[in-house]
């Protein structure tokens, strides 16, 4: 039966049937295969059943929220916070490129959406600085992957939807390794800058500079603090911090800045609507899957042949984090969360993990993938802007992939960097 599915899903995947089909498809031919005699009246059921969680509805608040303030035209005030900040360094707009993702990862949670409102921004402008137009792509795509890492994120929502761990927990343990990803790709920019000779800012920025761009952008600055506090207060749930962030960026965008208006909203509620609705397709489609694998035991098949090879945690953690960056390099990051979570979730808390330290390395292991080749989304909206080819991109992407790596390394190998901030507010031991 195991066989049967991967051939099923692997030929779906070749012929190029979009991955929603795919898992929802291949579910119900593993349901038919079975012999259930009710399949066909338990696959509407799954499919409801995948999507009918009410701390899902988060993620269309958080999304609906980013697009507010993108529109609002806080992208820029970010931008140009970030130049003020790091400017005056050779490569100055490359690293402004990361710090700006770090800001705008605490508005959107979504890589995506950080590529195309940032790159659409910087990576003209970094090339008629001079910078060359693979690399400011790739440091583009590069510093988007803090965006889900930084909360709010959307894939926590949905990993702590499905694996009953503690959202508010894991947007706390995003903060670090979000900054030491940042970190790590900013010491290779420093690399590549200096070797290439790109442009230094003239001076550093006074105290005057900085507190006047750090006004321009308070306001948006703002709204992680609003979500984390009043979610770590006890104030609001994390559905209901989304709803929060939605209205306060509206009033931000509408009575603040003047560039939002009641107009505005239908548009921003269908773009919410469409990006929505081909996530649920795909966590609807995976649950129908998912249940089927359940039914055929492969959790405990997967588990049991790991352990056969050793029973040593950072081995069998090593081979997990193998087969999350192979399978993130082909599937979309949603669908991998929702097949493997349940497989690799369990065993990696019965091997003593933290189960929010667990989800961190499993939800970065995947955001991997939206920069790496051949399926990368990151990349495609890269390639997009800069109009250059994939092959150019991957090539000079390539460093901070190894970067990226040997950061996911340390996060996994050092559990205390993901889990103080955790164990700070008591969400984990």
């Amino acid at each position: 039966m195991t066989s049967y599915i991967a051939i099923l899903f692997t030929i779906f995947i070749i012929i190029g049937m979009p991955i929603g089909f795919v898992l929802g498809v291949t579910g119900l031919l593993g349901m038919l295969k079975t012999g259930i005699p009710s399949a066909l009246y338990l696959v509407p059921q799954r499919y409801f059943a995948g999507v009918d969680m009410f701390t899902l509805m988060a993620m269309p608040f958080f999304i609906l929220a980013g697009e507010i303030m993108n529109k609002s035209g806080i992208t820029s005030r970010l931008v140009k916070f970030s130049n003020v900040l790091v400017g005056h360094l050779r490569g100055g707009l490359a690293h402004a490129n990361i710090v700006a993702s770090i800001f705008f990862a605490g508005i959107t949670g979504a890589a995506v959406s950080d590529t195309a409102a940032i790159g659409s921004m910087l990576i003209p402008g970094m090339v008629k600085e001079g910078y060359d137009k693979d690399f400011s792509a790739a440091v583009t795509a590069a510093s988007s992957i803090i965006g889900p890492t930084i909360p709010p994120s959307n894939i926590m929502v949905i990993y702590g939807a499905f694996m009953q761990v503690s959202i508010a927990g894991l947007f706390l343990a995003g903060f670090i390794p979000g900054l030491l990803i940042a970190a790590v790709e900013m010491i290779v920019t420093a690399r590549i800058a200096k070797k290439r000779g790109y442009p230094v800012g003239e001076r550093r920025a006074t105290i005057g500079e900085i507190w006047k761009a750090f006004k321009e952008a308070a306001v948006a600055l703002v709204m992680p603090v609003i979500i984390l506090g009043g979610i770590l207060s006890g104030l609001f749930t994390p559905t209901e911090a989304a709803s929060v962030a939605v209205a306060y960026a509206f009033i931000i965008g509408h009575f603040v800045y003047g560039n939002i208006t009641y107009r505005d909203l239908w548009p921003l509620c269908m773009k919410m609507a469409r990006t929505t609705g081909v996530v649920f397709l795909v966590i609807a489609s995976a649950t129908i899957l998912g249940w089927v694998l359940t039914m055929e035991q492969i959790p405990e098949k997967v588990a049991t042949l790991m352990l056969s090879i050793s029973t040593n945690k950072w081995i069998v953690i090593s081979m997990i984090l193998l087969i999350l960056l192979f399978i993130g390099m082909f599937m979309d990051i949603t669908a991998a969360l929702i097949i493997l979570g349940p497989i690799l979730h369990p065993l990696a808390v019965s091997l003593g993990f933290d189960p929010i330290h667990f989800g961190i390395i499993m939800i970065l292991s995947l955001n991997v993938a939206l920069m790496t080749p051949p399926v990368g989304a990151c990349l495609f909206v890269a390639c997009g802007i800069s109009k250059i080819t994939l092959e150019q991109l991957s090539r000079e992407i390539f460093p901070y992939i190894v970067v990226v790596y040997i950061a996911l390394i340390i996060i996994t190998f050092i559990p205390g960097i993901t889990l103080f901030l955790p164990r700070l507010f008591g969400f984990a031991n």
